[in-house]
């Protein structure tokens, strides 16, 4: 339906400028935020939370060869509407029904082109729509530029090159003083602004288009950056080409399309950034009619461990061989893993995917799997796919059911098609997709929903990288855009200050009530057991635990939240709770008292719960667990030392 004008008082200054054209505002069904768009020549706009002003005169233009999408055509006509709904994503990482009300501007230009703005109760979005003549379209640039309040923190990852991984570690720096001089950043980007507010900006229904980086003015703005078209490649090893030509435009593309969304999350509090589910929203609906065959769930996997079971039952030479994997069939059969991922050195060349390494022999572990119901993901390079795209069919008829593509490093538009049409072949095939060396989560996932997850995370697998102090910035960034393949779960644990690792015995950072505590904070469709099965054997108690958390959620509710610092969140499935919660490295720890308003009252809980020991923060493997009962409304007590954790599995105790 269409809606009058709202009327706010608002502190933004181009709404005391001189007579302008057109002024628009529109709020979100909550009333709460208020997005205010004017065009007088430019298109430009700003966002209102609660009365506050945090986005403020920030423009937006498509630069293409037909011409400028900027506003100063005529605009044919504007329409408010209010859309209310809900769906069911196929694999619901925070919710199980994602309500999607917002009210909608949606201007409309007299030379072809269109802009559609959407405000949420949870933040705003817009994109460009074309709908023109001619049969193609070159995009020259498109000018996202956003300006937020002085001394905001922007809290980043930079790179200094469109070539990346999206692996580095957070950076933060005060708005005015990231300059043009400085390395962009790639998405996303969060913003603290002086009042506390949070801005998390990102973008969703990436397709046929390169993704956007942003840059600081080195004032109170940020500006968008694009990869260009590469056209000529060169060789470069067995799993990447080198560029050596491009394109002078960003993206040649349909003149008669949807553009990518550009949205932020606006919120009041940090953990509000933990429920946010603005990229689902954004995203085009699932292509797949049928996606009962789309399991998500826990996998083994042998690469940061080094393929190196021992001890007493291992009476088999270990490594990348037969046996080996036998072994972490067996693992994952007992502790009812569904998946093990064979990564590099399963086949006899990197470049060759229909040729299985004899001494690994797939096929007959491929058998071994359906016999004891786990079943096999096979690692591949790129580069192997792109030459190779019949595999899937292949695949399919081995009995393969997932892949990890790696080493992407790129999204400029080649590559982000690349990773569309993957998803596409693969889903005809029933296989599922894990992207490594890959950019952030923008919607793809959704549309094909076999895209089960994404590393483009500064993971475990950096050994000393992966520290507490990086990773509490996660739940509210990187994992708040979508699924995140971190790969948790070592078993030797340490303090940074004592810290040494060297495959096989790799290590990690932060204590073991902490390791545990990421599985139901860290947000993925597939979940993996990083270490020895050896290991895990050898501490029975936190494996039952970690592999009896769900990889898929029905509700999610934080707790306690404060970004860098803490976070601790509460999961439902069905009528099981579970919460994690980390810390970083504050010397002296942190003590919490958590209500468990959550649960329902009057009735009777068991949890088991695992948190740090009174040595943890010298030996971190040190953790202690316990067993309560309590009742819904009740309050707990946990202490986490720095770098620590805690996790609980809460269910309804029997009788009750």
């Amino acid at each position: 339906m269409v809606l009058g004008f709202l009327a706010i008082v608002c502190s933004c200054q181009f709404l005391m400028a001189a007579k302008r054209d057109e002024l628009m505002k529109i709020s979100s069904p909550n009333g709460n935020l208020t997005l205010q768009v004017s065009i007088d020549g430019t298109i430009r706009y700003s966002v209102v939370l609660n009365g506050e002003c945090l986005i403020q005169d920030s423009e937006l233009t498509l630069q293409t060869n037909l011409g400028n999408f900027d506003g100063s055509g005529k605009l044919r006509k504007h329409q408010i509407s209010l859309n209310e709904g809900s769906f069911k994503p196929v694999i619901p990482l925070k919710f199980s029904t994602i309500s999607t009300d917002f009210r909608q501007l949606l201007l409309e230009f007299k030379a072809g082109y269109s802009i559609e703005f959407r405000v949420y109760n949870e933040g705003f979005a817009y994109r460009f729509i074309t709908n023109l003549k001619s049969d193609s379209l070159n995009i020259m640039h498109e000018d996202f530029q956003v300006n937020v309040p002085k001394n905001s923190v922007v809290h980043m990852q930079q790179t200094k090159s469109f070539i990346t991984s999206y692996e580095g570690f957070y950076n933060h720096l005060k708005v005015q003083d990231w300059d043009t001089t400085q390395n962009m950043s790639t998405l996303p980007v969060l913003v603290t602004t002086p009042s506390g507010k949070q801005l998390l900006f990102s973008e969703s229904d990436l397709s046929d288009y390169p993704a956007m980086f942003l840059k600081g003015n080195g004032q109170e703005g940020m500006f968008g950056l694009f990869p260009k078209v590469p056209l000529n490649f060169g060789e470069d090893g067995d799993r990447s080409l080198k560029i050596l030509k491009e394109a002078k435009y960003i993206a040649r593309t349909s003149a008669k399309r949807n553009f990518p969304w550009r949205y932020a999350v606006v919120v009041s509090t940090d953990s509000a950034l933990l429920t946010n589910t603005m990229t689902a929203k954004l995203a085009t609906n699932s292509q797949l009619s049928v996606t009962d065959w789309i399991k998500p769930g826990q996998v083994s996997w042998e690469w940061w461990n080094g393929a190196s079971p021992y001890g007493p039952e291992v009476n088999f030479e270990a490594g990348y061989n037969l046996n080996t994997y036998k072994y972490f069939i067996d693992f994952a059969s007992k502790y009812h893993i569904p998946y093990i991922l064979m990564d590099e050195g399963w086949a006899k060349d990197t470049r060759d995917p229909y040729t299985p390494n004899p001494q690994v022999d797939v096929h007959e572990l491929i058998r071994y799997g359906k016999e004891k119901n786990v079943n096999i993901i096979l690692w591949l390079t790129w580069l192997t796919v792109e030459k190779n795209m019949g595999l899937f069919k292949t695949f399919s008829e081995w009995g393969v059911k997932g892949v990890k593509i790696d080493f992407m490093d790129r999204s400029d538009q080649w590559m982000v098609n690349f990773y569309e049409r993957v998803a596409a072949e693969a889903a005809k095939y029933h296989i599922l997709v894990d992207f490594h060396g890959s950019f952030k989560p923008a919607g793809l996932e959704y549309k094909y929903p076999n895209v089960i997850s994404y590393e483009g995370v500064r993971g475990m697998e950096q050994m000393s990288g992966a520290t507490p102090n990086n990773n509490v910035y996660l739940p509210f960034m990187r994992n708040a855009v979508g699924p995140m393949d971190y790969t948790p779960g070592a078993m030797l644990n340490m303090q940074p200050e004592v810290y040494v690792s060297e495959r096989p015995n790799s290590a990690s950072i932060g204590t073991r009530a902490y390791q545990m505590a990421l599985y139901v904070l860290f947000e993925s469709g597939l979940q993996m057991l990083a270490d020895n099965p050896t290991l895990y054997y050898k501490n029975a108690e936190c494996t039952e635990f970690i592999t009896s958390v769900p990889t898929t959620w029905d509700e999610t509710k934080p707790l306690k939240a404060a970004v860098g610092e803490y976070v601790i969140t509460a999961k439902r499935k069905g009528e099981n709770w579970f919460i994690g919660g980390i810390t970083n490295s504050h010397e002296s720890g942190r003590l919490f008292k958590i209500p468990l308003n959550f649960l329902a009252p009057g009735k009777k809980y068991k949890m088991v719960l695992f948190e740090d020991g009174i040595n943890a923060g010298q030996q971190a493997m040190d953790y202690r667990t316990r067993t309560i009962y309590i009742n819904g409304g009740d309050t707990i007590s946990v202490k986490m030392v720095k770098n620590g954790g805690f996790a609980a599995h809460i269910m309804i105790a029997t009788g009750s």
